[in-house]
């Protein structure tokens, strides 16, 4: 607005970007965050920049019937009128009970009135909110030292159990707790980990079903896992266990405010490189 960046320098930047990772990819996906409208306060809207680039458009919607087609038709004038290709629709979010009542109805009014195919729909399942082991992992900069087959299972923020009573009161927690929690300790309770550990083993051997995981939390240089207990979890199939050089307030707080994933409302570009 002030005259310091001008639009030919944002017009160049964005063709560089493009050829740049256009010459390592075969196919390049570009992300255009909200509506197709998004930008045009700088003269570079999602549509528009779908235009200049050559790429079809992929609008994602909320779940939803007359609401959802509502807002697709918005964008998908804004595409019309910048001559962009809409290669299909995916409605994301849809309550699990109208899933099979939104495909059907959706797909058909998207070929009926525009002639593009409804590509799918994602259900609005509420573990998706919620951080799976491999989201920790890169929010703590570390990785499971155990159990690794689990990284992709998801814990609710609401099943967080910081462990700060003795053992035996710990292992009443495992047995009168959902199967699915997660447990967090300090790194110097060893008695903890290898009840952790023992109460997976007894489990396994019962047929029982257990989910849980153990983040095992303490500063770095202050604290550190004793060398027996390192051995014995190191590669041991089975319950998940990550270490985080943290303290448990840190890491709780850093969880409760973490968020996995971004839900993307509308417009993707796609453009397939040739």
């Amino acid at each position: 607005m002030d005259g310091k960046i001008t639009f030919e320098s944002q017009l160049t930047g964005l063709e560089t970007a493009m050829e740049h990772v256009a010459a390592a990819s075969d196919i390049t996906v570009c992300e255009g965050t909200g509506h197709c409208a998004v930008g045009s306060i700088v003269g570079l809207n999602n549509a528009k920049v779908a235009s200049l680039l050559g790429a079809d458009m992929l609008l994602i919607a909320n779940g939803g019937l007359g609401s959802a087609f509502d807002e697709l038709e918005l964008n998908r004038v804004l595409c019309q009128h910048y001559n962009v290709r809409i290669a299909g629709v995916i409605i994301n979010k849809v309550i699990p009970e109208k899933w099979d009542q939104t495909k059907e109805y959706i797909a058909k009014a998207m070929l009926q009135r525009w002639g593009i195919p409804l590509l799918g729909c994602v259900p609005d399942q509420p573990f998706l909110g919620c951080p799976a082991l491999a989201d920790l992992e890169r929010l703590f900069s570390t990785k499971l030292i155990c159990g690794q087959e689990h990284r992709f299972r998801h814990y609710d923020v609401e099943s967080i159990n910081v462990v700060t009573t003795n053992l035996t009161r710990f292992l009443e927690n495992l047995r009168e707790k959902p199967s699915r929690t997660l447990y967090l300790c300090h790194v110097t309770r060893d008695d903890l980990i290898v009840g952790f550990m023992g109460e997976y083993q007894r489990r396994k051997a019962k047929g029982d079903n257990f989910e849980s995981a153990l983040l095992v939390c303490g500063r770095s240089g202050k604290y550190e896992l004793s060398k027996e207990i390192s051995d014995l979890l190191s590669g041991l199939e089975g319950a998940p266990v990550m270490i985080v050089e943290r303290t448990t307030h840190e890491c709780t707080t850093q969880i409760n405010k973490f968020t996995p994933y971004v839900p993307i409302y509308l417009c993707f570009c796609s453009a397939v490189v040739v």
